[in-house]
């Protein structure tokens, strides 16, 4: 692990981490007895994950006689301050952390985060993900996801696909494409209408996203263990990559994706959708949620993205516990009830993406939409993780790539020579 990675990992103000620290007021209560169990994630109360885990607590409560200390931290405290607050007396005992080399990975490679390959095959968590999904969950001594012992347990799951706008399909005469060619032809009819097809965000990661599942329709597995896990040398000119810039720039061209994208944020994009401004936005299923309370003047769906196994997606969040957590049996205890099949069909009734749930149960059928596609893809092992991941550094530097492709100030050999750059010195700077 190079330096220069964990000294700007752990980079954070003194003060946000005592405030983190100090918020509850009540850190000595857990002590060492074995009957508090210190709780911490970051999922609102009122959505799909918030609403699992909190009858996961009750269960929890009910079975063990021990109380759950829960404390509510915002995604940046935790990412912001973890190092030091898990490598100090008031680490909690489980929490909700990021996947990743430069999160999870990060904090293993510190000996912050306890190995839980014990917990694993005692409760049999190996048995209820898919192999793609376990991934994200294992690290080596360097931090690389992929092989090593368990660090974490993956709570849900998620995934990118294409969200479209059923009326409008229907009044244009569209039919849901099945190729790849029939999803140009459908973007060509609305185009020719004078309606820009993908509402699309280079600013955020919705383009890019869409890059990469275009770089994914051409490459096999072995491309994303070369992209993701460092296993070769990846190929900057090959197929995959050459034709995902190249297409991009195309469908700029043909007026598919707006050069205004450039500019735009992934939240406005998700917005101009619900609006009915263009009647396809692909994107993650985090969005799943919001469009069936906000989407009132249109009849919409999903489908996956045609000609290709593969999808940008991952498990989500994970559980971990800390190395220096007083309680860590109550802890693996605790993970163990998130993943009944009972718990999980709450996360999946409520638009969320269970990783361990009876499909059965599941009774919304937008919702049984959801989860049978990402079935789909991971009983196929389409996970493909996300154009970002590779390095720290990358998410801002491919966006800023694909902003220079849309709006013309670069060529497509030019971005794909400079994001090879850029990828080669992150992937360096980690490996060496």
């Amino acid at each position: 692990m190079k330096r220069t990675r964990i000294v700007a990992a752990m980079v954070a103000t003194a003060a946000i981490a005592a405030a983190l620290t100090g918020c509850s007021g009540s850190g000595d209560s857990a002590g060492g007895d074995g009957k508090t169990l210190r709780l911490w994630h970051y999922e609102n109360a009122d959505g799909a994950m918030g609403k699992a885990w909190n009858e996961a607590i009750k269960i929890f409560e009910k079975e063990t006689g021990a109380k759950v200390e829960f404390e509510e931290k915002s995604f940046e405290q935790i990412r912001s301050t973890a190092s030091q607050v898990l490598n100090s007396d008031q680490a909690p005992d489980v929490l909700e952390y990021n996947k990743g080399n430069a999160t999870a990975g990060l904090l293993a490679s510190q000996g912050l985060l306890a190995p839980l390959d014990d917990a694993v095959k005692k409760y049999g968590w190996d048995k209820k993900l898919a192999s793609s999904l376990q991934t994200t969950a294992k690290y080596d001594d360097r931090g690389i996801m992929g092989s090593g012992s368990w660090y974490g347990v993956p709570n849900y799951g998620e995934y990118v696909e294409v969200y479209y706008n059923k009326t409008a399909f229907q009044d244009a005469g569209v039919k849901v494409p099945t190729t790849l060619a029939e999803f140009e032809a459908a973007m060509k009819t609305f185009a020719d209408k004078g309606q820009t097809p993908l509402s699309e965000s280079a600013a955020e990661y919705p383009l890019g996203q869409l890059w990469y599942q275009l770089a994914l329709s051409k490459a096999d597995r072995s491309f994303i263990d070369d992209y993701q896990l460092y296993k070769g040398k990846v190929d900057w000119n090959g197929e995959p990559l050459t034709y995902a810039t190249q297409t991009i720039a195309d469908w700029t061209s043909k007026g598919y994706i707006s050069k205004d994208a450039s500019g735009i944020k992934a939240e406005d994009a998700g917005v101009s959708f619900i609006n009915g401004q263009s009647p396809m936005f692909y994107s993650g299923s985090w969005w799943y949620g919001r469009f069936m309370t906000e989407i009132k003047g249109f009849e919409w769906g999903t489908f996956l993205f045609p000609g290709t196994d593969l999808t940008p997606g991952s498990a989500g969040n994970m559980w971990v516990v800390p190395e220096h957590a007083k309680n860590k049996e109550l802890a693996e205890k605790f993970i163990d009830i998130t993943m009944r099949p009972e718990i999980q069909a709450i996360l999946g009734n409520n638009g969320g993406v269970p990783v361990a749930a009876d499909v059965s149960a599941i009774t919304d059928a937008k919702s049984k939409e959801l989860i049978e596609n990402f079935n789909s893809v991971t009983s196929r092992d389409g996970i493909a993780f996300y154009p970002d991941w590779p390095t720290p550094t990358f998410y801002d530097q491919l966006n800023a790539g694909l902003q220079e492709l849309i709006n013309g100030t670069k060529s497509p050999a030019e971005v794909r020579k400079q994001l090879g750059d850029q990828y080669a010195a992150g992937v360096k700077d980690i490996v060496g």
